[in-house]
């Protein structure tokens, strides 16, 4: 019989539109789902006709591929991926590839990717980013595991992915190990961010300026027209314009209370393990937190009174002040996260390419926008660059943008409205541009108490002192060590 040309495990959503966008590209493509029923009521709906076979069991699945195998597994992440790799592995032969399209931790991949090359296979942890639509009309693809691996899926990955102007595929290998989904992890980070920006600047224009849904709208779709073109600041335009029955807008009855799957937390936690100050990204998760105490919050707000609000005399002109300030943060979590990625690929060994991963999410991924051309463009004249802030196109922005930045973020304080996105990123900022910071006197604390010792501004680095503060204590100090 025809062998296909790659298989897919898990038909929820994701995995029937993948499935659908490979055919359509001239693919062949088997099937599987742990419910059989399922893949049943598939290829008789959607994929009827096409070159696309349903199987009912491992061995059947595996039997219909072509060698060596190409496989994705679209199944919830954890567990489930290990099982399912355990059930594959009887039936695989040496130089088969496993590819995880789920929702991944990069530190499990990275384990995954050791372990079948040990048996002989290959693995990819692949990042996929756009939702149902992107998977279905391209997605931003980023893989990552067993290079030799790259090869045998590059013409369908690129085929499969979205498209920027000049035809490049929104897909590249990005690197070793963990490395796919440590870029897609900071990826939807960096979409925590951004969404938390984008929610405080709507509260600014609602509760500072009064502005209702459609005003709001209005305001939404012309900053789309400028540098703030992005899929989000559209489907926020869009979102605006939308009527309930009643003809009241719809956002006006959602309850305010978000959810998180994981990822966004997941990238503030390998921050702290790499010693990266991802303020920005980390304020957007504990804001969803905190959203999420909401009968908490309505008794609170019976407890606590704040100011009363003060408009600004011209409300279009703040308004104006509110795009700077929302561009100016931005920049500062792209600069956070890609610090993220230099700090993991020095870590674990990965060779990261930074303007092709910007290029990788300027099409198919929720955070693609045009601003993202900006930064490949950042590091395609210095591949070296320390910080994202530091490229001359940026520092510009940062430095027109600083009075609005600054004007929008103390207005805010003063009327209790809070920014916690918008204000760790004008923090960030400030701290990054301060030659002398007060860790001085930080760490004479830590020497005061726990004899924890510092480097002297006189003396070179690396040569550590202790002192005895209370005259008391001894001249022993105790180890050095960085968190």
């Amino acid at each position: 019989m025809q062998k296909s040309d790659i298989g897919l495990i898990g038909l929820a959503v994701m995995g029937e539109n993948l499935v659908m966008n490979m055919e359509s590209k001239g693919f062949s493509v088997s099937v599987y789902n742990r419910s059989t029923d399922k893949v049943k009521h598939f290829v008789e709906g959607r994929g009827k006709g096409k070159k696309i076979l349903g199987t009912y069991s491992i061995q059947e699945f595996t039997e219909s591929l072509k060698t060596p195998r190409k496989i994705m597994m679209m199944v919830k992440a954890g567990n489930p991926v290990d099982e399912l790799i355990e059930q594959l592995i009887p039936y695989l032969s040496k130089g088969d590839v496993l590819i995880d399209g789920g929702n991944s931790h990069y530190l499990d991949s990275m384990r995954r990717t050791k372990y079948l090359e040990e048996k002989g296979f290959y693995f990819i942890g692949t990042g996929v980013s756009g939702g149902e639509e992107g998977a279905l009309l391209g997605p931003s693809i980023m893989p990552g595991g067993s290079p030799e691996a790259w090869p045998l899926v590059k013409p369908i990955f690129q085929a499969i992915a979205a498209k920027v102007e000049d035809g490049s595929p929104c897909c590249d290998w990005v690197g070793e190990g963990g490395a796919g989904h440590f870029v897609k992890m900071v990826h939807n980070g960096i979409e925590y961010g951004d969404m938390q920006l984008i929610c405080e600047s709507y509260q600014l224009m609602k509760d500072l300026l009064g502005y209702d849904a459609d005003a709001i709208h209005a305001v939404f779709d012309e900053w789309n027209r400028g540098e703030l073109n992005s899929y989000l600041i559209e489907i926020t335009r869009d979102i605006m314009g939308v009527k309930d029955e009643d003809g009241q807008p719809l956002v006006d009855k959602i309850l305010d209370a978000a959810g998180q799957k994981g990822t966004g937390k997941w990238t503030v936690t390998a921050a702290l393990d790499q010693g990266v100050p991802l303020t920005l990204i980390g304020e957007a998760v504990f804001a969803r937190s905190l959203s999420a105490m909401k009968e908490e919050r309505v008794k609170a707000s019976r407890v606590f009174t704040g100011p009363a609000i003060k408009a600004p005399g011209d409300k279009k002109a703040f308004c104006e002040a509110i795009r700077q300030a929302l561009y100016a943060s931005k920049i500062v979590s792209y600069a956070q996260g890609y610090a993220l990625m230099r700090a993991a690929a020095e870590n674990y060994g990965w060779h990261l390419n930074y303007g092709g991963i910007a290029l990788m999410w300027r099409g198919g991924c929720i955070i693609r926008s045009i601003f993202l051309g900006k930064i490949k463009e950042a590091f395609d004249k210095n591949p070296d660059l320390e910080n994202l802030m530091l490229d001359g196109f940026f520092k510009d922005v940062l430095e027109k943008a600083q009075e609005s930045w600054r004007n929008v973020v103390a207005r805010a304080v003063l009327n209790g409205i809070p920014v916690p996105a918008m204000s760790s990123a004008l923090a960030y900022y400030d701290g990054y541009r301060t030659a002398r910071l007060p860790a001085n006197l930080l760490q004479a604390q830590r020497d005061y108490f726990g004899a924890h010792t510092f480097e002297r501004v006189d003396r070179p680095r690396g040569e550590f002192f202790h002192h005895n503060w209370t005259g008391r204590g001894g001249s022993t100090s105790a180890s050095t060590y960085n968190a």
